[in-house]
């Protein structure tokens, strides 16, 4: 089924933790230069505080040159780098000033995965689970850069979509947020338990098996297919990264 329409700006001036909530199931699209398109169905996200409360959120400690996309219009993208290596996108929520977003930490590809492996250097038979499970790799998946910052999701070449006419609704379970050293007892982390791309669950094993590779690229860096068009620029905020996710 193609995805719905594309999310307004009302769906996320919401509370973070409904717009996290409802993003389960939906999906999110990205259009490259050769028009390209990828996309992928959410099947986990986290949701990030701006009240004060949340000591996990970018925004815990007020507003910064890093973090001010997360204090602008929601619907934008604030994209950050976490452990100097993974880029990882969230969507600015609520009012413009409140400093909340969510957290994009998987997705099942549905459009384009053949682009995705390329672009994240997989084998073309390599498993869903493997091309955008977690955030680092969603990030790869959708060439992700740092010129994606403060970018709207509203329009454009990037864009949020409400779930097909005829998707099934998605079972939403919540936990703890994961990899989090403060707020990590917050139970803001929404997931489908029925998708295999979900990081974690209940009851199965943690531990990911290794990505099949592209012998080819074992000891190159990762090159973007043709046509991708996105570059690698310096962070728009100049701050150092943080190891948080949010």
């Amino acid at each position: 089924m193609p995805p719905g329409p594309r999310l307004t700006r009302a769906f996320f001036e919401r509370s973070c933790l409904q717009v996290g909530r409802e993003l389960v199931g939906c999906y999110l699209a990205r259009r490259l230069a050769d028009g390209t398109r990828l996309v992928g169905r959410i099947v986990e996200v986290e949701a990030y505080l701006g009240d004060g409360s949340d000591p996990g959120s970018h925004t815990h400690n007020g507003r910064t040159e890093r973090n001010r996309a997360m204090f602008g219009p929601p619907g934008r993208l604030y994209v950050y780098r976490s452990y100097g290596v993974h880029l990882c996108a969230n969507v600015v929520c609520e009012a413009e000033g409140r400093g909340a977003a969510v957290l994009f930490r998987a997705v099942e590809p549905i459009a384009g995965g053949a682009f995705m492996r390329a672009l994240r250097g997989l084998r073309g038979d390599a498993r869903p689970r493997d091309v955008a499970t977690g955030p680092g790799r969603l990030g790869q998946a959708f060439d992700l850069s740092l010129d994606d910052y403060g970018v709207s999701l509203l329009r454009g070449r990037f864009g949020l979509h409400a779930p097909g006419a005829g998707d099934p609704e998605p079972r939403v379970a919540t936990s703890r947020r994961i990899g989090l050293s403060r707020g990590a007892d917050l139970p803001f982390r929404f997931y489908d338990p029925a998708s295999p791309c979900v990081t974690r669950l209940p009851g199965r094993s943690d531990a990911r098996s290794r990505p099949r590779r592209d012998p080819s690229q074992a000891s190159a860096p990762r090159r973007r297919p043709p046509g991708s068009g996105a570059r690698e620029g310096r962070c728009r905020s100049g701050a150092a990264a943080s190891a948080a996710c949010g």
